[in-house]
């Protein structure tokens, strides 16, 4: 089968599409045959390993996995003698955030990181639609919000902030959403209830109050943005920040609440992929989430495709075609 060859951290261009050997799925696995995968901001981290401890879950010294990747959909082509609920034949999506190996013509994965596809989605959108959906999920469902409460999303173009903003407005949510002047329509047409345009003005400005901001691009601060914090409000960002501040301003912000008029910070971890891919699934189905796609490339070029992602300027998600 043809594979994205991952020996060494680094760049895309260390990175090799050749000829490998297609996987073997052990019991508790399917052999999936690959549609359609994304490259998004993870597999860019991943293939660099940054931040460094990233390494304890891909190798320390070198990838302990020989193809990167971590959304897909296609074809279920085998099953291992454990697996009940997949048969072959069946259309499926699924993610696998430990490295699944997507970026290839086949990969072999555990039956928990894998469903059955909606009947009313093609592949290329099942496999934009997941990955940017679990992290944004995961994000929300870490803070007690209620209907109609106020939610700012910073990013809301990108694969997380787009599923972001939706997700937040099918739980009932009024969402702000920040973005730039030529996305403003599309941001409307997700359901976005007031846009502010960061190209005019400075969003941590802003005059109303919210009971979340969610960074979905990291490029605030707890503090930049704990004005625009109602009490008790808290703010998210989907990336570590300026010297992984957010990875411990969690716990000092929980320590010192009430100085802060009860306002803190969290850094969520993501868990249970399967919760993810059974709403995703749900939403597709009634037609109340879809999936932003900027550019589809073919597998051919999917080191252009990794080049493209990690300029930080794609609109949604990226996905790569596998014939």
């Amino acid at each position: 089968m043809k594979g994205l060859l991952w020996t060494e951290y680094g760049p895309p261009g260390r990175l090799r599409l050749q000829s490998l050997p297609k996987p073997l799925p052990k019991n508790n696995e399917v052999l999936v045959r690959v549609r359609a995968t994304t490259v998004n901001r993870t597999d860019c981290a991943t293939i660099r390993a940054k931040p460094f401890f990233m390494r304890l879950v891909t190798g320390l010294f070198k990838p302990k996995m020989q193809i990167p990747g971590s959304a897909f959909a296609g074809e279920i082509e085998e099953v291992g003698d454990d697996i009940r609920s997949l048969k072959t034949g069946d259309r499926v999506f699924g993610f696998d955030d430990a490295v699944a190996g997507a970026h290839a013509q086949y990969l072999a994965v555990r039956e928990d990181r894998v469903l059955g596809m909606p009947a009313n989605a093609g592949f290329a959108e099942a496999a934009a639609n997941i990955e940017g959906a679990h992290y944004a999920l995961n994000f929300i469902n870490k803070v007690e919000l209620e209907k109609g409460q106020k939610v700012l999303v910073n990013g809301a173009t990108g694969a997380i902030g787009s599923a972001a903003l939706q997700l937040s407005k099918y739980f009932g949510m009024e969402v702000t959403a920040v973005c730039a002047t030529a996305n403003i329509e599309l941001i409307e047409s997700l359901g976005a209830d007031r846009v502010i345009d960061y190209t005019r003005e400075d969003f941590t400005q802003d005059d109303s109050r919210y009971h979340l901001v969610f960074d979905a691009v990291g490029k605030s601060s707890f503090f930049k943005c704990r004005g625009l914090l109602l009490e008790g409000g808290i703010y998210i960002s989907s990336d570590l920040g300026f010297l992984a501040q957010n990875l411990y301003l969690p716990m000092i912000t929980a320590l010192i609440k009430p100085l802060l008029g009860n306002k803190r910070t969290v850094f969520p971890t993501p868990v249970d992929i399967m919760r993810s891919l059974r709403l995703v699934s749900k939403l597709m189905e009634q037609g109340k989430y879809r999936a932003v796609i900027d550019r589809t490339y073919p597998l051919a070029d999917i080191v252009a495709a990794y080049e493209y992602v990690e300029k930080g300027q794609k609109i949604g998600n990226v996905v790569v075609t596998v014939e």
